[in-house]
């Protein structure tokens, strides 16, 4: 049985798929979780509240709840309630928050640049980045465009 070529589209989607591994990986070497790495960089930008932040993850408010807890219990995230709503809660970084977003980001970067550098050699690694870059800066602006909606 022979196999077919894929379509470029079909070849970007497993590509991604086989990429969100390549991440999981590399977020194990530095203790942390895919979910827990998506709220921190989440946090990053001045912190959020509990709600925001499940929105803008797509998963449930009990969810967040159990990632910010072991967050909190590793002293990378503090919560503070909103002044005059007690069921709202603000969450933020704190600087050992700060510094495991910096370990997950360099262990990410190196796993990507390994993989880049096996498939094509140096010469694609930078338009490999580029490419990443660009649909991080598309989907945070998709956010924000359902958030002003």
């Amino acid at each position: 049985m022979g196999t077919r070529p894929l379509s470029m589209t079909a070849e970007a989607a497993r590509g991604a798929a086989l990429l969100a591994k390549r991440v999981e990986i590399a977020l194990t070497e530095v203790d942390l979780t895919p979910p827990q790495y998506r709220l921190l960089s989440l946090l990053e930008d001045g912190g959020s509240t509990a709600t925001y932040a499940a929105e803008r993850l797509a998963v449930s408010p009990p969810s967040v709840t159990a990632i910010v807890d072991g967050l909190v219990a590793r002293s990378m995230v503090t919560r503070q309630n909103v002044e005059g709503d007690r069921r709202r809660v603000h969450l933020q970084l704190t600087e050992g928050g700060h510094a495991a977003l910096a370990r997950g980001d360099a262990a990410i970067a190196e796993q990507l640049e390994r993989v880049a550098l096996a498939g094509t050699g140096s010469g694609a690694t930078a338009s490999a980045s580029d490419a990443l870059s660009w649909w991080y800066e598309a989907i945070r602006s998709e956010y924000a465009s359902r958030a002003g909606s």
